[in-house]
């Protein structure tokens, strides 16, 4: 049985006059967001013996924020491929993660983790899939686990989603902003 968790980046501050996507800070929200992420998944004993990342400004600084509410250290491999990423590869960084790791935190952006779910979990007629189908918000979490020896294996249809946390089940205030 392997665990596979997709946490898309936080919020992003689009204010910042920064020249590269790249480069992105989190906002204000943003971090307060992922920091309580990283509260829950302390609630959830929520543990990880791989970290792959995207190393996009943005997901680091997410990753910072949820250690500070997880209280783990979390040592991700920076992966320049998770950066913007279709679905198709992010699969194959999925199929090239190490055999011995069983729970793997992949860390990225939108909308490959939206569209890797959905490629993964077979389409049911309500549950938290129609959830992810709705929106993948940033700062959400999906987990899904797979009934397979080696992550080679992992393949379309194949995964059983577990859990799909988004910020704002757990503070309303990190909702959507009002427009």
């Amino acid at each position: 049985m392997k665990t596979l968790t997709l946490l898309r980046h936080a919020k992003s501050g689009w204010d910042d006059p920064v020249t590269r996507d790249f480069d992105r800070p989190l906002n204000a929200k943003g971090k307060r967001a992922a920091e309580t992420v990283g509260r829950n998944m302390r609630s959830l004993d929520l543990a990880f013996d791989h970290v792959v990342a995207s190393p996009a400004v943005r997901v680091g600084e997410t990753l910072d924020a949820v250690v500070a509410g997880y209280g783990r250290t979390l040592a991700p491999v920076w992966e320049r491929r998770i950066y913007l990423a279709s679905a198709a590869t992010l699969l194959d960084v999925v199929h090239e993660l190490p055999a011995a790791a069983e729970h793997v935190l992949l860390v990225g952006h939108n909308p490959g983790l939206e569209d890797l779910v959905l490629m993964l979990v077979p389409a049911a007629p309500d549950g938290l899939r129609a959830l992810v189908e709705e929106k993948y918000p940033t700062a959400t979490l999906a987990e899904m686990r797979f009934d397979i020896a080696d992550w080679s294996a992992v393949a379309a249809g194949g995964g059983d989603l577990r859990r799909f946390v988004r910020p704002r089940d757990l503070d309303p205030s990190l909702g959507p902003d009002e427009r």
